[in-house]
């Protein structure tokens, strides 16, 4: 019973929301105390917002679950959660989010109340608008990064923040192609997949892709970059975003996965492999002076 109810909270899930931590690191404020504090707090805030709108959605979608091969084993489409139990567990929830959250900033606070409405809206409804539900699921990883550098009062690159738009809309379309597969071979409970095509899917995952590559080989080159870094390095992280990218692909269209991109990421070798060379990358560029100092 105890795991049912950790189950609908959907912590794997909250691995999508280190987003928060994108402005920390290219800020480079890692290493302040106060700044990582804060970080942490915005994970933690958007962590709970993020199980609200998972038991939301997985209230007004538990009839629709039943028919899904596997959402069909989710605790409230299986009736080991009840629906009244369910919201209480969200009632719960948010009142430690408001505890949690309450010491931000005005317009942290604004970004945060932004991505639960339009989440909430979107799993009440606007999930079955063709076109706008990808722009949805695309906009909760930008407001992350949007609340990160909100969260601790940072500047973040304008190339930076294409990349993550580009990014999100990648992973909702490959999200959408997956489904697409699965509506294949079996019956699916998506609506909105009526509208969509697997010719079109694909036009819109190649010009995604392309804007993240661009976009951040862009912003890797920017002569701002070079500036606030002190170094012309950064074009070489470009071939991790690169592979990261091309790996999804291959993911999505010769391994059938992607339903879930949080469980595609986190269990496949190569690209948690790129994903920690990526960082560590970044990371000695970003803090390289700072790590020369700890040998001096």
């Amino acid at each position: 019973m105890i795991r049912d109810y950790i189950k609908i909270l959907r912590v794997s899930h909250w691995i999508k929301n280190l987003f928060v931590f994108v402005p920390l690191v290219f800020s480079k404020t890692l290493t302040d105390f106060n700044n990582l504090l804060m970080a942490l707090g915005a994970f933690l805030s958007f962590s709970l917002a993020s199980s609200i709108v998972y038991i939301v959605n997985d209230i007004f979608d538990m009839e629709a679950d039943k028919n899904h091969p596997q959402k069909k084993f989710r605790p409230i489409a299986a009736g080991r959660v009840t629906k009244p139990n369910a919201f209480f567990v969200a009632v719960i929830l948010f009142a430690l989010l408001v505890i949690v959250s309450i010491h931000f900033s005005f317009l942290f606070l604004l970004s945060l109340g932004t991505y639960l409405v339009i989440n909430i809206l979107y799993s009440i409804k606007l999930k079955e608008i063709v076109i706008l539900d990808i722009f949805i699921i695309a906009s909760g990883f930008t407001l992350r990064v949007f609340g990160g550098a909100l969260a601790i009062d940072v500047y973040i690159s304008n190339w930076l923040i294409l990349t993550t738009l580009f990014l999100s809309l990648f992973l909702a379309v490959m999200k959408r192609r997956s489904e697409l597969n699965i509506n294949n071979t079996q019956s699916t409970t998506r609506k909105v997949l009526e509208y969509y095509s697997n010719n079109f899917i694909d036009q819109i995952s190649s010009i995604t892709a392309g804007g993240v590559i661009i976009c951040y080989a862009l912003y890797s080159v920017s002569e701002r970059t070079e500036i606030f870094f002190n170094s012309d390095l950064f074009i070489y992280t470009t071939i991790f975003v690169i592979f990261g990218i091309f790996r999804y692909m291959f993911l999505v269209y010769h391994k059938n996965k992607g339903e879930d991109p949080t469980r595609e990421i986190i269990s496949d070798i190569p690209m948690i492999v790129n994903i920690i060379l990526y960082t560590l990358t970044i990371i000695f560029i970003a803090y390289s002076s700072q790590i020369k100092s700890l040998f001096i």
